[in-house]
């Protein structure tokens, strides 16, 4: 694959006003769910300065960030936690510094404390009531995107239609500008979303509602990689992944983003299949969010952070697919 020199990329990126079609999950603060509210810096990590300036770098503005909402709010009868409202703040202050933005997800998977939002140990109106208290918050923050309402959630019971609409309802009370995401259930599968999420759609009086799905290539769609060898991946297996979502997108007139992707970086087939899958997602105007990057990581297959000084394989393929030609989410009919 040509590479683009970077004053080129940096015109590319610059010189367009519309949308950034390419981002990355800065992780970290999201760590160790089983250790909660645990310690900052020894548990979980918050990015620093040097994170936001590398992806800058590298042109990519475009930052998701995930959050545990047990760590925002300890008891869920009570007030936000000062510490991870400060934190929070901080990851946006960062962002703003390096001309960012932000999309703050509930990396909860559906639930508090392991129990389903919806039943009667985390009732509706909780879930809502955070939501509303973190909009209020951060509604004016210039580094804000959007509110991702729940990462991944699954097994809901159907359950999650109603905890969604809940927590969209909540943020309209206070912020009727910012963009909210909303991921499906089955884990938010690209491949599966028409079947897990047929009729699942939010009301939302402004219309900013963009739906998020999540992608990977790996034989049970998981992120895991557990094959030692995957010289037989499809070049198009991404682009087929993700078509049942765009195609879903465009049946409802709907907003699309695909909120984690990711390969292992010592894999040229998967590497060429993610490539596709970018240009067949850019073609649609749906942006992308690569996991992952950030601090703890360490060897951790599908990390995006530099070692030892050197781009990862993976940024290679991020920055062939640079774009920000598009006006506004699609998919456009």
């Amino acid at each position: 694959m040509a590479m683009l020199a970077a004053s080129q990329l940096a015109a590319a990126s610059d010189e367009q006003p519309g949308i950034d079609l390419i981002g990355v999950n800065l992780s970290g603060a999201g760590f160790a769910p089983h250790v909660v509210p645990g310690k900052v810096g020894q548990h979980y990590f918050y990015p620093e300065k040097q994170h936001f300036a590398y992806y800058r770098d590298k042109n990519i503005r475009l930052i998701r960030f995930p959050f545990l909402w047990e760590r925002v709010q300890h008891d869920l009868y009570k007030g936000l936690n000062t510490q991870q409202l400060r934190l929070l703040e901080q990851t946006l202050d960062l962002a703003q510094e390096h001309g960012q933005k932000v999309i703050l997800d509930m990396h909860n998977y559906g639930r508090y404390q392991g129990e389903l939002i919806g039943t009667r140990k985390v009732p509706y109106e909780a879930y809502a009531k955070v939501w509303r208290k973190l909009a209020e918050r951060f509604r004016d923050h210039p580094a804000l995107h959007g509110y991702d309402i729940m990462n991944e959630p699954h097994g809901t019971a159907g359950l999650w239609p109603g905890a969604a609409q809940a927590a969209v309802n909540a943020i309209r009370e206070v912020d009727s500008k910012t963009l909210i995401f909303v991921e499906g259930d089955r884990w938010a599968s690209a491949y599966h979303w028409p079947s897990a999420n047929a009729n699942f759609l939010i009301d939302d009086p402004t219309g900013n509602i963009v739906y998020e799905a999540h992608l990977y290539l790996d034989e049970d769609t998981s992120g895991r990689y557990q094959r030692a060898d995957y010289s037989d991946v499809d070049p198009m297996l991404g682009v087929e992944r993700a078509r049942p979502f765009v195609e879903w997108l465009k049946k409802h007139g709907q907003k699309g983003f695909l909120g984690e992707y990711g390969v292992p970086g010592n894999s040229e087939p998967l590497l060429v299949a993610m490539n596709n899958l970018l240009a067949y997602l850019n073609e649609n105007c749906i942006p992308s969010a690569y996991w992952a990057g950030g601090p703890g990581w360490g060897d951790y297959v599908m990390a995006i952070e530099p070692r030892d000084g050197e781009d990862r394989p993976q940024m290679h393929v991020l920055q062939q697919n640079l774009n920000n030609d598009c006006a506004e989410y699609g998919p456009h009919s």
